[in-house]
C-alpha cells in the first residue's frame, strides 16, 4: 500500500481566486483612500485657516481698541492692493501702528518694524459702518488656502463694531 504525502501546493483556481479578490480590494480601496486623503487635506486646511482667522482678528481688534480715535486713517498700501485694506493709527501709549494687506500677507507695522501675522489673506477691509460715529470700525477678512487639484478652501470672517476705547 502506497500512502501519498499531503499536498503542499496551490491549485491554479485557488491562485486565480486570490488574485481576483486582491484586484477587487484595490479597485474599491484606491478611490476610498483618495477620498479619505482629500477629506483629511480639506479638514486640515479648514482648521488652519480658522485658527489663522481667529488669531488675526484677535490681534487686530485688540490693537484697534487701544487706538486714539482721531488718528485713524483707512487707505490702501498701493495701487495693486484693494481699497480700505490698510489702517494706520496711533495707540494710546504712543507709537504708530499699521495693518495692511501686502499680496496674500497681512502685515503689522509697529514703529517701522514689519511683521507678517497672516499668510493666506485673500481680502481685507476696514470701514466705518456709521458715518456719524468714527469710534466704531468694521473689520472683514477672507482667507484662502489651496487644497488639491487647483481647488481652494476659503473662510470669510467679519467683526462688526470694534469700538475704539480712547
Amino acid at each position: 500500500m502506497v500512502t501519498s504525502a499531503p499536498r503542499k501546493a496551490y491549485t491554479l483556481i485557488e491562485l486565480m481566486m486570490v488574485v481576483g479578490i486582491i484586484g477587487i480590494l484595490f479597485a474599491v480601496g484606491a478611490p476610498l483612500l483618495q477620498q479619505v486623503s482629500r477629506f483629511f487635506i480639506l479638514s486640515k486646511a479648514r482648521l488652519e485657516i480658522q485658527q489663522e482667522a481667529r488669531s488675526i482678528m484677535y490681534v487686530v481688534t485688540r490693537n484697534l481698541r487701544q487706538a486714539q480715535s482721531g488718528t485713524i486713517t483707512i487707505s490702501r498700501a498701493g495701487a495693486a492692493q484693494p481699497f480700505c485694506s490698510k489702517i494706520s493709527f496711533t495707540k494710546e501709549q504712543g507709537g504708530l501702528m499699521v495693518f495692511q494687506q501686502n499680496g496674500t500677507d497681512l502685515v503689522q507695522v509697529i514703529g517701522g518694524t514689519q511683521r507678517v501675522i497672516g499668510k493666506d489673506l485673500k481680502y481685507l477691509a476696514f470701514t466705518f459702518p456709521r458715518s456719524d460715529d468714527m469710534t466704531i470700525i468694521s473689520v472683514s477678512i477672507t482667507l484662502e488656502k489651496a487644497i488639491f487639484e487647483g481647488r481652494t478652501k476659503a473662510l470669510h470672517m467679519a467683526s462688526e463694531k470694534v469700538r475704539i476705547m480712547n
